[in-house]
């Protein structure tokens, strides 16, 4: 059976979900009674709904992130120092817009990467744009970038998203040169977007790592001022889920 003219001229459009929604709308003789402002409100909404799929599903490729993480899925019976208001605030990306950073620390297991990433992929919901980077290879990348002319360009990359998410800071003191990429980072990201920085160190130890008293002072201004905090405690998410596996392996007694 040949194709309806309406249908090829919706995909030619681009209206690809408008074109699936009318052919079920053909085959389906029960949608006849419904009135036509119905039935072209079915055809739209079904638009509108594969065009936001789409749009999410480009935002979490570019912002690759490195946990599949939801709010939703938040563990906050177990004891890690959330606060649910305060988390409910952050999830609800009212900060983002206001241009606010927010400090993630606490020890290691504890599930900064998850928490920050499940954060990254409420953003992605809400149609914001987002960049995951761990600190260390996101250092690399500056360096190589540095060398074969990329440098100008990552560095708007990094400073236009509307969320950063900088994973795992901290690990080693700084050098000349991972100081001031991330000075210009910060820079170009300060009252303009929103950063996530993850952390094993807390804040006040920050200005140690950074190593330079003068260019930490400057990192830290644009960083810290206006940033939300939060500092994880308690016993480590891996080991918790790991003797809860054991114990679910246990024979019964």
């Amino acid at each position: 059976m040949l194709n309806h003219p309406t249908h090829e001229r919706l995909i030619e459009l681009g209206l690809g979900g408008m074109a699936k929604a009318f052919e079920e709308q053909r085959r389906s003789p029960d949608l006849e009674a419904l009135p036509f402002e119905d039935r072209i409100g079915l055809l739209v909404d079904r638009e509108a709904a594969e065009r936001d799929t789409r749009r999410l599903t480009t935002c979490l490729k570019l912002a690759a992130l490195r946990q599949n993480a939801c709010v939703e899925d938040v563990d906050l019976r177990t004891p890690r120092g959330i606060d649910r208001a305060v988390f409910a605030k952050l999830v609800s990306g009212d900060w983002i817009d206001r241009h606010e950073n927010f400090l993630l620390t606490g020890a290691t297991g504890l599930g900064k990467s998850w928490l920050a990433c499940a954060l990254g992929h409420k953003a992605c919901r809400d149609n914001r744009s987002v960049l995951y980077h761990r600190v260390p290879r996101l250092f690399e990348a500056l360096a190589l970038a540095r060398g074969d002319g990329r440098y100008a360009r990552l560095l708007k990359t990094l400073g236009r998203v509307q969320l950063l998410i900088l994973d795992d800071w901290g690990l080693s003191v700084l050098t000349v040169a991972e100081r001031r990429d991330l000075l210009e980072i910060l820079e170009d990201r300060h009252g303009r977007a929103s950063t996530i920085v993850t952390s094993q160190l807390p804040v006040d130890s920050w200005h140690e790592v950074i190593g330079d008293p003068t260019l930490a002072d400057a990192i830290l201004d644009r960083l810290v001022h206006n940033a939300h905090r939060l500092q994880l405690a308690g016993e480590s998410m891996r080991k918790r889920n790991a003797k809860t596996i054991t114990l679910d392996e246990q024979p019964e007694r």
